[in-house]
């Protein structure tokens, strides 16, 4: 909602399956935004990056997470990848996002 109202569309998705098949769709996507951490797996927004930026390359990941990311967790970042830590302000998300399109 957050994006939303700040001019961005966006599109939602309840699991990685969905997510997926949203990215395989022929509209324009621009970025993702992913928790690290996702109900279905730990560490499931990094592979959910992985497996979207096979489908498309030139996709931006924004990661966000309520816990410091590890050095590990860091290790399976996508290259180019922005993280903003949660809890996060609706400027401090705008920025994130702008900054992450920007790149």
């Amino acid at each position: 909602m957050t994006l939303r109202g700040q001019g961005y569309k966006t599109l939602s998705a309840g699991d990685v399956d969905e997510a997926l098949t949203i990215l395989q769709t022929p509209q324009r996507i621009d970025a993702l935004f992913t928790d690290i951490y996702l109900k279905t797996a730990p560490l499931g927004g990094c592979s959910l990056a992985r497996q979207a930026l096979t489908l498309r390359p030139d996709l931006r990941v924004l990661y966000t997470t309520g816990n410091l990311p590890t050095d590990h967790m860091k290790s399976l970042f996508v290259q180019s990848a922005h993280f903003l830590p949660k809890p996060y302000s609706d400027e401090q998300l705008r920025v994130s996002m702008h900054g992450l399109l920007a790149a």
